[in-house]
Order: C-alpha cells, then sequence, then structure tokens
C-alpha cells in the first residue's frame, strides 16, 4: 500500500509542477482532487478518514473571506479607491509608489487574487488616459499584491493555513511581518521605477470618454461598501482582540453578509473561488496519506544527518523558496509544515513563500491575473517581460526578510 501511496503521491505534485498531466484535461485542482480520489479507491484511505485529514478550520476562514471580498468587489470599494488613486495629480514614479502601497494594504485584509482582478482592468484604463505605459504599473500591482498579503494571516491562502494549523496569534504575526514587509514594499516599488527610468509616457489616444468615467465611478454603492468596511474592522478586531476562534468570527461574518436584500446571495457565492477550495481539499488528503508512510520522517532525518535541518530557520528558510518555485507555495506549505517546530518557523514560512510567488508569473495565482487581464486588454506581458522585474524584486525581498530572520534569530539567542 506504501508504494501505491507514493505513486500517487509523486503523480499529484508532479502535475503541481506541470499545471497539468499529459493527455487529460486536468488542472491543479482536478489532479489534486483526482489523487485524493484515488486513494481512496485504492483503500489507502477510507472516506471517514479522508475527511478527518481536512483542516476544516482552514477552507472555513478561506471562504468567508472570500465572501467578504465578494461583497467589496460587488460594493464597487476596489473600482472606486484605485479610480481615486489613478486620478491623483501625482508625478508617474509618485503613482506607482501610490498604487504600491495601496494594493498592499488592500491585499493584507483582502483577498489578493480578487484584488487583483479587480484593479488591473481600473489601472490600465486610468493609465491609458495619462498616457501612462501600462505594463510597470501592472508588475507593481502583481508584485505589491504578493508582498502586502504577507503583512496578516488572512492576506493569501497559504498564510491562512499556516496561521490556523500553528496556532499563530494575528496580532503577534503582523508584529513580526509589518517591517520586513513595508521594507520589501519600498523596494519593489524603487526596483521597478528604476527599470523605467522616465520612460513613463507612451503615445496613445486618450480612454474613455468622460461620460464613461462617471458611469463607472456610480458603480460604487455606498451602503453595501460601508456594510462590507464595517464587517471588515469588527473582524480585525475581534481577532486581535477577542479569545473567540478565528473561524467562528469569520464564518458569522460571512453569514450576516449573506443576508442582503439587495445582493443576491448566488452573486456572492459566483465569486467564491471553489476551485481553490477544492485544491485545498485534494491536497489535505494527499499529503495526509503521504505523512502515513513515515516516508517524509526519513527524508527530513536524512537531509538533518547532512546537515540541513528542515527544523532550523535556515533550511526551512531555502526549502520554502525552493518548493514554492517548483510545486506552488500552498502545496509547498503543506509538505512544510510539518518540519515548522522552531518559534520562527511560521513567519518564515508565510513571508518566504508569498515572497517567492513574485519570481516568475507561474508562482502566484495574483500574477497569472494580472497578465490575463493585460491580455485582454491588448497588453502583451510575457514570462520574460515579467521576470525582468519579478527576478530582482523577488531576490531583494527575500533578501530583507534573510536580514530579519538574522536579527529575530539574535534577539532569540541573546542572553537573558
Amino acid at each position: 500500500m506504501t508504494t501505491a501511496i507514493l505513486i500517487i503521491f509523486c503523480v499529484v505534485y508532479a502535475g503541481m509542477i506541470l499545471g497539468g498531466l499529459p493527455f487529460l484535461q486536468l488542472d491543479r485542482t482536478g489532479i489534486a482532487l483526482l489523487g485524493a480520489i484515488a486513494l481512496i479507491s485504492v483503500d489507502a484511505m477510507s472516506v471517514e478518514q479522508a475527511a478527518a485529514a481536512v483542516h476544516l478550520p482552514t477552507l472555513v476562514l478561506f471562504f468567508s473571506f472570500m465572501v467578504l471580498s465578494a461583497q467589496m468587489r460587488l460594493g464597487g470599494v476596489y473600482t472606486w479607491v484605485a479610480r481615486r488613486v489613478a486620478e491623483l495629480p501625482l508625478s508617474p514614479p509618485q503613482l506607482l509608489g501610490a498604487l504600491v502601497f495601496l494594493v498592499g494594504a488592500l491585499a493584507a485584509v483582502f483577498s489578493n487574487d480578487i484584488v487583483c482582478m479587480a484593479v488591473a482592468p481600473v489601472l490600465i484604463d486610468s493609465c491609458r488616459r495619462r498616457r501612462l505605459d501600462t505594463v510597470p504599473f501592472l508588475l507593481a500591482l502583481a508584485c505589491a499584491a504578493n508582498i502586502g498579503s504577507a503583512l496578516t494571516l488572512i492576506g493569501n491562502p497559504q498564510n491562512m493555513l499556516i496561521g490556523q494549523s500553528l496556532r499563530l496569534p494575528f496580532g503577534g504575526y503582523v508584529r513580526e511581518a509589518l517591517i520586513p514587509v513595508l521594507l520589501a514594499l519600498a523596494a519593489a516599488w524603487g526596483l521597478i521605477a528604476w527599470q523605467v527610468r522616465g520612460r513613463w509616457q507612451v503615445a496613445g489616444a486618450e480612454a474613455g470618454s468622460q461620460t464613461e468615467q462617471r458611469a463607472q465611478d456610480m458603480q460604487l454603492d455606498v451602503w453595501q461598501a460601508a456594510k462590507g468596511l464595517a464587517v471588515c474592522v469588527a473582524l480585525l478586531l475581534a481577532f486581535v482582540y477577542a479569545p473567540w476562534p478565528r473561524e467562528h468570527v469569520a464564518l458569522t461574518a460571512a453569514g450576516i453578509l449573506l443576508m442582503s436584500r439587495k445582493l443576491h446571495s448566488n452573486k456572492m457565492l459566483g465569486l467564491v473561488d471553489w476551485e481553490l477550495l477544492v485544491l485545498f481539499v485534494g491536497l489535505f488528503v494527499v499529503n495526509a496519506a503521504f505523512q502515513q508512510t513515515g516516508v517524509s520522517e526519513r527524508i527530513v532525518a536524512d537531509l538533518a544527518a547532512r546537515g540541513f535541518d528542515l527544523h532550523q530557520p535556515g533550511p526551512l528558510f531555502l526549502a520554502t523558496f525552493g518548493l514554492s518555485n517548483v510545486v506552488s507555495n500552498v502545496p509547498a506549505v503543506m509538505l512544510l509544515l510539518p518540519m515548522a517546530t522552531h518559534p520562527l518557523a511560521g513567519p518564515i514560512l508565510a513571508l518566504v513563500s508569498t515572497l517567492a510567488g513574485n519570481l516568475f508569473i507561474v508562482g502566484s495565482i495574483a500574477n497569472m491575473i494580472v497578465v490575463d487581464s493585460a491580455a485582454r486588454r491588448g497588453i502583451a506581458i510575457d514570462w520574460r517581460r515579467h521576470a525582468r522585474a519579478g527576478v530582482p524584486v523577488t531576490l531583494v525581498t527575500l533578501a530583507i526578510c534573510a536580514g530579519w530572520v538574522w536579527l529575530r534569530l539574535a534577539a532569540l539567542n541573546a542572553p537573558g
């Protein structure tokens, strides 16, 4: 049975690397689900064992914040904020900086993927209206969304998983991540602005009439926006100060948002990324079966005997970066969570897996959303163009993170 489990595990993670399997119309979600089905079919796990392997609090938290993000999107908040910032009388480098820190702040609280989905079309139209090259701003949008989402335990799926699995305190994690994330956002802004170096303007006609602009501005629903913001503030306060389980509070908030006289529940639930939830379910089952074989413990022990102990911050940092760019950040985190025993392991996993997503387009769903949005507007961003910004941003921000880890280790090991 161990052999069957290992074969299924290897096939699933090969699919995570390739994004699909040869001759089959499967994406990563389909592969993970098929892997879980295969394990049950060959009696490697019972249905009850598979259900027990799913970490329900993480799924509940993730679903709840998808509903909150849907409320903000349907209320027109993202569009309204993005347009107001884009219309500020700022120079292009200043506008880029405002965009980076705004998107970083939004992604820290709401889903970074949905923030990119909502902001990208508005950003493209605004750049064209000002005759600005859209590509640097779109790259900054993707990088800032990834970096900003690392600030909290609700900014992205892997952080939710880490926070729930390791029981990390919400406020304590924010205090740990605040300085490296702020420095990383500033570095991303500086690097992208330096690459452009005065080549901000492009020739082209102004996009969109004033009538169209006013029509889009009217999409803001003040009541729905205020409702979403009020629930968001209440959630954050509860996470920081209340002793209640985060998943309970978030699910209650989602239920309140679904009770609306104007927004139909099918619109709200239609914006929930059900495929990502299924991906989580499949990977939970596959990884649980793999853990039961004992192979992972032997691999970790062999690596430790060779001087690469994944329970220590340095090796964990390197393994997180490497795996995140091979199998993607969520599967990487799931594989490495059993080794997260050091006091700094949770923040290291959360920060490194998120920052690593900027390296290549396929490293983050947010990157792919931005590139796809650009393509639909006739703007081509291939992997080379993305890498020219993504690679230096990733290396510099990870260097900042490594410096933070070194300082925190020095503080932990200091006498007294």
